[in-house]
């Protein structure tokens, strides 16, 4: 485990205008989607039919989740980097191996759960729930990885301005029922501010029903409080 104390100090003090990080705000989502998933089976009750399968099924679902980030990441993050630094992609690029190979087999454990008898539901659950884990805390430790050590990389390379590109292309790549997914699990847990520049973007950026859509995915999920900042950072009440 990796562990910084002097990095948050450091930036405390810093005065530097901060760079364009492709990975904050997905990750933000990962992070939110992973551990709402994974606390989510941890209180499934086994017995159950209808929680069960609403669990196995969320479980499948961020593994597909998973699998599409991974694709991304590696078309389009992983060739920026080699561009310029041979070799400086090779670990997250292993890791990445290691996570899909983990993928496959949390899917099938997955279904082998679905498919369980009753009497042996509870103890394949808690099976389940502990590989989810696992899982889980190593993809966090990854993206920490890529924010600290591939994000050096990208910084010492290219501009804000290229690295939004790099970044506008992966987005365009996306599918809209995929990129609905994305927005549901990363406007929720984005700081106000971010929230509001990102939408902002959108708005100018994205059709006027991609912008709609979005807000309605997240609106659910959003407090009152942080719904009322966000109509006033985007005057959407007028």
């Amino acid at each position: 485990m990796q562990f910084n104390p002097q990095e948050i100090a450091a930036l405390a003090q810093a005065d530097a205008t901060p760079r364009m990080d492709m990975y904050a705000f997905i990750h933000k989502a990962l992070r939110a989607y992973m551990s709402d998933t994974l606390t989510g089976l941890g209180r499934m009750d086994a017995d159950d039919d209808l929680e069960l399968n609403q669990a196995c099924a969320r479980v499948l679902q961020l593994l597909e989740f998973c699998r599409s980030h991974l694709k991304h990441e590696n078309d389009f993050i992983h060739p920026a980097m080699e561009r310029h630094m041979a070799g400086s992609a090779a670990a997250g690029a292993h890791e990445h191996l290691g996570h899909q190979e983990a993928i496959e087999a949390l899917a099938a454990a997955t279904a082998q759960l679905m498919a369980c008898a009753r009497d042996r539901r509870a103890p394949v659950a808690h099976a389940l729930y502990k590989q989810l884990a696992l899982f889980v805390a190593h993809n966090f430790e990854h993206m920490h990885y890529e924010e600290t050590a591939h994000n050096a990389v990208l910084w010492a390379h290219y501009s804000d301005a290229e690295l939004a590109a790099i970044h506008d292309a992966l987005v365009a790549s996306i599918a809209p029922d995929e990129m609905l997914v994305v927005m549901r699990w990363m406007v929720p847990f984005m700081a106000p501010a971010e929230r509001a520049m990102m939408l902002a973007d959108m708005r100018r950026s994205a059709p006027p029903q991609a912008f709609d859509a979005a807000l309605a995915v997240a609106r659910p999920h959003l407090s009152q409080v942080e719904w009322d900042k966000l109509e006033r950072a985007l005057d959407l009440a007028q």
